[in-house]
This record gives C-alpha cells, sequence and structure tokens, in this order.
C-alpha cells in the first residue's frame, strides 16, 4: 500500500482508508474484528469515522473490536458538526462534547484527525479556532479539516484557526466528479462549466491540503453505485476491459482512476465485505495511464470540449 503525507504535516497516511460507516451491519464484534485485520493485513491502518454514523454505535463497535495495544500502529479519524434532522453546529461546545463522547466511544485518549462534517452557515469562527486550541493542548487531537467545504470556507475557517486545516473531505468518483469537470470545462458555457466549489481542487493542491475521496463507486447523492449498473453501460466496459489488462476486479480500477490524479487524493472505501476490500487494495499497485484515465472519464458521459 502506498502512503502519502497529510496535508502540510509529516504524517504518512495509506491512500486508501476505511470508512467505517457501515461496521454494524457485521452485527459481530468477531466480524468487525475480522474486517479491520484484514485491512491491516493489506497495509490499511486508517479508519474514518463520524459521531453520527449508526448513532455513534459504528465508534462503539470500533472500540470493542480493535485491539487497544494496537492504537500508536492505527490513525483514526472521526468527524463532528452535525446534528441529524436539527442543524449543523460547530459552536465551541458541541465540538467539545461530540469528540469527548467519540473518545469514550472508541476506547482511546485521542484522535489523529478531527474533520467538521459539513458546512456550518451559522458558524462563530473565534469558537471553533478556540475548540482546536484546547483539544490541541489537551492532546485529544493531533490534526483538524472538514467534510464538503469550498475554497472559500476553508480560506475563511483558516484565518482564525492558524492554517490547522489539513484534510477537505468530498464526494468524489468516475461518475460523481464535479470539480473535475468544472476545471476542464473553463470559459465555457455549459452544465459542467459550473464552478460549485470554487476549484476546491486546485484550492487544496495549491495550499497543500489533503483531499479524502468518499462514496468512491457512487453516482449522484446516494443515487447507488455506478460499477455493473446498466445506467452506465460503456464505463463499465471500459472498466472491464482494464480490470482484465490488469488481472484486477472492477472497484480496483475505480480506486485507481481516482488515485491516478497527482493531487494525491486518499480514498475512504466503506465495504464491510473482507475480499472485496482485498481486491481494492490492488488499486494501489495500478497507475492507469493518461489515455486510459481520460478514457474513463468520457466513458461515464463526460465531454472533452
Amino acid at each position: 500500500m502506498k502512503r502519502i503525507k497529510l496535508g502540510r504535516t509529516e504524517l504518512e497516511i495509506p491512500e486508501i482508508g476505511l470508512g467505517c460507516m457501515r461496521i454494524t451491519e457485521l452485527k459481530s464484534e468477531a466480524k468487525i474484528r475480522e474486517l479491520l485485520e484484514t485491512a491491516l493485513e493489506n497495509g490499511i491502518n486508517f479508519f474514518d469515522h463520524a459521531d453520527i454514523y449508526a448513532g455513534g454505535e459504528a465508534e462503539a463497535a470500533f472500540g470493542k473490536a480493535m485491539d487497544s495495544t494496537l492504537r500508536e500502529k492505527i490513525i483514526l479519524q472521526s468527524k463532528c458538526g452535525i446534528r441529524p434532522g436539527v442543524a449543523y453546529d460547530f459552536s465551541k461546545r458541541h465540538i467539545l462534547q461530540t469528540v469527548d463522547a467519540s473518545l469514550k466511544r472508541l476506547k482511546t485518549d485521542y484522535l489523529d484527525i478531527l474533520l467538521l462534517h459539513r458546512p456550518d452557515t451559522l458558524m462563530e469562527p473565534e469558537e471553533v479556532a478556540e475548540a482546536f486550541r484546547i483539544l490541541e493542548e489537551s492532546g485529544k487531537v493531533r490534526y483538524f479539516g472538514v467534510s464538503n467545504e469550498n475554497s472559500m470556507q476553508i480560506e475563511f475557517l483558516n484565518k482564525y484557526c492558524n492554517g490547522k486545516i489539513m484534510v477537505d473531505q468530498l464526494q468524489f468518483s468516475i461518475a460523481h466528479c464535479d470539480i473535475i469537470d468544472s476545471g476542464i470545462h473553463v470559459n465555457i458555457h455549459s452544465e459542467a462549466g459550473a464552478n460549485r466549489d470554487g476549484s476546491i481542487l486546485e484550492y487544496c493542491r495549491l495550499k497543500g491540503i489533503t483531499i479524502q475521496a468518499w462514496s468512491p463507486f457512487q453516482y449522484g447523492m446516494f443515487e447507488g453505485v455506478f460499477l455493473n449498473n446498466e445506467k452506465f453501460p460503456e464505463l463499465n466496459k471500459k472498466i472491464d476491459e482494464l480490470a482484465e489488462k490488469y488481472d484486477v476486479t472492477n472497484n480496483a480500477i475505480a480506486v485507481a482512476w481516482i488515485l491516478r490524479h497527482p493531487a494525491k487524493i486518499q480514498t475512504i472505501v466503506g465495504t464491510t465485505n473482507k475480499q472485496r476490500l482485498i481486491d481494492i487494495c490492488k488499486a494501489s499497485d495500478i497507475k492507469l495511464t493518461r489515455d486510459e484515465w481520460y478514457a474513463l472519464y468520457m466513458e461515464a458521459g463526460k465531454i472533452l470540449p
């Protein structure tokens, strides 16, 4: 498993991380432990959580299943800021309370990374900065980031947080890549050219912020996966062709497409299937050619103007 640096830090992270949103679906502590052991055996020591996953039960299940002696060898990331059905909340009080609750559920003294989960338009940046200061000085959080934020939202927050934002987690896949489309269709009056995120891809590369891709097999907003989907016949035909060439599965090609980008994007995969996880990890050994990357892009229905 290839490794990359987290933002502008010296922390090395695997280019594929395991998202833990659905681990409670495994039902038993033994099965969860088997999944985590499979991840570690294949070079994935990065585990992504959020306080709202399964209402907190995903963190609790992970905490019960993970061997505490491995804590210094793994990287734990969690997210806070969503009060489901109520509000987004970046208040100092909410951040500090939710981090403490996550630490308790995960059975650990600290998070390696904390992300703010979706933008809170009522955010008081001074409160966020103070919460980050307290968490950092107390040793409860080492590094900070955001999720689903555009370039100016990060710039605004970083003004008060002394540049602490090292991560932006964004939905990104072959079939959901507005951050690519808008850059390719610059100065063209088209739907693809609509810049909805403030050139976040280029901004993160410029500022040394790691992009994490969530839902790497999805299209739209939770509309489903594009792999083996009859809505994407040409894309799947090309993916299968490349899977045969590289002797891997189709999900490895989908992840390899993300990893091929020079922005050094970390891909967060949420599978709970051990064999599928092993198959996905093979993406780290593949470097698609420029022609292959663009071919997949166009077979997803994209146009090069």
